[in-house]
């Protein structure tokens, strides 16, 4: 399939919906709760407006989508979700890549995310999307690591 790039005024619920669906197995797991919580539909136009998202399949039923935000010389990769029965179909691969492309297109030499520490998980996915461990962080309050920066050279 490939990506479309998701409007402002695309419907904002059924993108709301995939997210908090693949984001749910976090919650009582990840310490602060995920920012998948603070999303609105008015967080999500902005984002469509002042970065951009992507989407695999339509706005009323995306099936995966990611969120990208230029940040310095990377650019940032937030949001990436897959709907559990599109899993193992390449969607996460064609978004990172996808990513690079939008990353070269605007300039950036690297592709920034970041994940938290428990969800070791997704860090050897993103290892096996290219990406590598670059630094470790803690949220405003926290005085253990809470987060993990990888990133990825273009």
């Amino acid at each position: 399939m490939t990506p479309r790039r998701f409007q402002p005024e695309d419907p904002a619920e059924p993108l709301l919906a995939l997210i908090s669906r693949t984001f749910s197995y976090m919650d009582g797991r990840v310490d602060p709760p995920s920012s998948m919580h603070r999303l609105t539909a008015a967080s999500v136009a902005d984002q469509a407006r002042e970065g951009e998202i992507w989407i695999i399949g339509t706005p009323g039923a995306p099936e995966a989508c990611v969120f990208l935000t230029p940040d310095d010389d990377a650019l940032y990769v937030g949001k990436l979700a897959v709907d559990h029965r599109a899993r193992n179909h390449g969607f996460a691969r064609i978004l990172m890549d996808l990513a690079a492309e939008r990353a070269r297109a605007l300039g950036k030499r690297r592709l920034r995310l970041q994940s938290r520490i428990e969800l070791t998980e997704n860090h050897a996915a993103f290892r096996r999307l290219g990406f590598t461990k670059t630094a470790v962080t803690a949220h405003e309050g926290y005085k253990r690591p809470t987060s993990i920066t990888f990133e990825r050279e273009l």
